[in-house]
């Protein structure tokens, strides 16, 4: 089942950054005393008592504006909200309530979203609490007294949020058709690779980059075999005069991503692999998707004896760290290759799902340990206990160390490239957790 979303959303400048870095624990948005600097679209996986959840932090939502900047950032909480599954829309009580808090709330109304109204900046419960009344006229709900800055109220927050989750949504469960995300930068044909499947324009397609508007879910039937495929909008790329408008529709992959058994990344095979490729395939990499790029447009390039090799090893260096995702070449206009993707994926999922029995793993663990010496430092020398498999999607592991600092990264590499070489699990990436055990345990 899919992780649920929660959006943070609000006017500029009431603290929406800062929450959202109290909440995931970390500085990721950066925060500034001007309207509107938040500025990515920016997430985190959020985990509170059992629960774990998506958080979005959404730039500012400023009702009526001609400014290009806080338009954009109105359209992208728009999208957050359309998307999310619970929303905190956040107040500031020094502010007060003012005419474009309402605004919000009617928009916020209008979208039938479980609502939580977070006030901020109270600092003083005792002082300030007949200022918080106030915002019960927003009528969305009890004001919750908050601090961002000092993480006062937080777990009440919280609580609410997670109180708002639909219980184990049964639907979902049962439902175990593949989800396919098509993800990539506009114009590289990720719509017109679903039509070409579809074999109907379902998905509008025209030449403007990003006039997909949304994420479309789109049923198609192979060998017997139903398939969710998730269009989404592009990323669009960095404008040299507008980089403050790069955030655009990141949201937009998150979520898919977020939905997806199986992320298909859409490259340019004219354009070849760029920047905002590897942002997005870093996305599917953190969220431990299967992965298969599809090089799109491989009609329109003139080819010889090397063409794939070239393009194959251009693609593998600057995606380097997700050596295991599938490289295939297509071309949604001459549909060649395109069947070829349903095999790809149900590899995939097969992979994303694999069990390893716990004996197996530690006869190729032993095995390498014996080919390799693990590190020492200082006379201590590494020792690896024992090795088992926890979970899947991705296939998760948890190895016994007498010491985690040993564990550099590259021999934990060197021990997943072991059991790659036995199992293949080709199109998935592979979790490592190291646990320390003690000599006398």
């Amino acid at each position: 089942m899919s992780k649920q979303i929660v959006a943070v959303v609000g006017r500029p400048n009431v603290g929406k950054s800062t929450l959202f870095n109290a909440l995931a624990g970390e500085n990721i948005s950066i925060v500034k005393d001007t309207p509107g600097v938040t500025r990515d679209r920016i997430y985190a996986d959020v985990t509170w008592l059992d629960k774990s959840f998506t958080l979005i932090d959404t730039g500012g939502i400023e009702p009526d504006t001609n400014d290009i900047i806080l338009a954009q950032m109105r359209e992208q909480a728009e999208i957050a909200i359309r998307t999310a599954d619970v929303i905190i829309f956040i107040t500031d009580v020094r502010q007060g309530l003012v005419d474009a808090d309402d605004k919000v709330a009617d928009m916020l109304r209008r979208s039938k979203k479980p609502v939580v109204l977070a006030v901020n900046k109270v600092d003083n419960y005792e002082k300030m609490m007949p200022d918080v009344y106030e915002f019960y006229n927003l009528g969305i709900g009890d004001p919750i007294p908050i601090s961002a800055v000092s993480k006062l109220g937080i777990g009440d927050l919280l609580e609410e949020v997670v109180s708002r989750f639909p219980e184990g949504s049964v639907e979902e469960e049962e439902d175990d058709r593949p989800r396919i995300a098509i993800v990539g930068k506009p114009n590289v044909g990720k719509s017109s690779i679903i039509n070409k499947l579809l074999g109907e324009d379902r998905v509008i397609v025209s030449d403007i980059a990003g006039t997909t508007r949304d994420a479309v879910d789109t049923v198609i039937r192979r060998n017997k075999k139903d398939y969710v495929f998730i269009d989404t909008a592009g990323l669009r790329r960095k404008s040299k005069i507008k980089e403050e408008l790069e955030r655009f529709s990141i949201i937009r992959t998150v979520t898919a991503v977020e939905r997806a058994d199986v992320v298909v990344l859409v490259i340019d095979a004219t354009e070849g692999v760029t920047e905002q490729d590897a942002k997005i395939a870093g996305i599917a990499h953190e969220r431990g998707k299967g992965v298969i790029i599809a090089v799109n447009k491989w009609d329109a390039i003139e080819k010889n004896d090397k063409t794939i090799y070239e393009h194959t090893s251009r693609i593998r260096e600057i995606l380097a760290y997700m050596p295991y995702a599938e490289l295939i070449f297509i071309s949604a206009v001459t549909g060649q290759r395109l069947n070829k993707l349903f095999e790809f994926i149900d590899m995939v999922i097969e992979n994303q799902t694999l069990r390893v029995a716990t004996g197996v793993l530690n006869e190729i663990m032993a095995e390498a340990v014996a080919l390799q010496q693990p590190p020492s430092d200082k006379g201590k020398r590494l020792r690896l206990y024992y090795i088992t498999q926890v979970a899947v999607k991705p296939p998760t592991f948890v190895i016994f160390v007498n010491d985690k600092e040993l564990m550099h990264f590259s021999y934990t590499r060197y021990i997943e490239n072991k059991i790659r070489e036995a199992f293949g699990f080709k199109g998935t990436r592979l979790k490592f957790i190291i646990r320390e055990r003690k000599e006398k345990e």
